[in-house]
């Protein structure tokens, strides 16, 4: 078993990395650089972890089911998505990139992780109270999610025609706001150049050249910048410095970033 995630600011990489602990299980960040390949091939069960964005799969995850969209054939497959309040079908949503029984989804669960969107003022940032409450009931459905899959049961959250209707209705805005969301990344004067932005996004849509850092139109709305950032200089669609930062959750006290 295997499985490959996308990870903004660390919940889904949480997640991924809690599910492999207890399942013995190989991850793999999609932003590796590997044989992909030639990994899904050696595996019977694939997995999947992302953040869901407005009820749909963040553009880097369904560009990379796309892309071994062969290899996945006939799979058992296993997704999870991490979400903030409720996003319908956000697991069911991946197999929409796939060819209709194409593969074999054996399991897919949501799991409720603190807010790391930091630049609105109607969604605060969790502080670490609010953190531990989210990662206790994440642990106690991973044992579930884990005992379940061990014993052979299959479960499909997000399947069912309401669960599918409520996502189609959260996400019927998303394009749009994910095409806006490219041009709408803002750099203010408070920036020091340090270029942490440059190494972490993964668009690579920052660029430093000319004693300037500017971004290139590639945003995908992960925050990773934004919330990494020394400086609190970088905000997507609103202008102003951002407040407070989302810094990840822990695991056995190491960061997870």
């Amino acid at each position: 078993m295997v499985i490959f995630y996308f990870s903004g600011t660390g919940n889904s990489k949480y997640v991924t990395e809690l599910f492999c602990g207890k399942m013995g299980a190989d991850c793999h960040s999609i932003e590796e650089k590997v044989d992909f390949t030639g990994i899904i091939a050696t595996n019977d069960t694939v997995g999947f972890c992302y953040p869901i964005y407005g009820s749909r799969v963040p553009l880097l995850m369904r560009e990379f089911v796309m892309t071994h969209i062969e290899a996945l054939k006939s799979k058992k497959v296993i997704i999870f998505c991490t979400q903030m309040i409720f996003s319908g079908d956000g697991v069911r949503v991946l197999t929409d990139l796939m060819p209709q029984s194409h593969v074999d989804v054996v399991y897919a669960e949501h799991f409720l992780m603190p807010n790391n969107v930091c630049n609105l003022f109607f969604l605060p940032v969790p502080g670490d109270k609010t953190k531990r409450r989210y990662l206790s009931k994440t642990h106690k459905k991973m044992d579930k999610v884990c005992n379940n899959i061990k014993s052979g049961k299959v479960k499909k959250r997000g399947f069912n025609p309401v669960s599918r209707a409520l996502g189609m209705i959260q996400g019927v805005f998303y394009p749009g706001l994910e095409r806006r969301a490219r041009k709408k990344v803002w750099i203010s004067e408070k920036c020091s150049q340090c270029s942490i932005c440059v190494a972490l996004c993964p668009m690579e849509n920052f660029r430093h050249e000319d004693g300037t850092i500017t971004a290139n139109n590639k945003c995908i709305m992960c925050y990773r910048c934004i919330n990494r950032c020394p400086q609190k200089a970088v905000s997507v669609f609103l202008r102003g410095k951002v407040k407070t930062q989302y810094t990840g959750v822990k695991a056995q006290g190491t960061e997870i970033a």
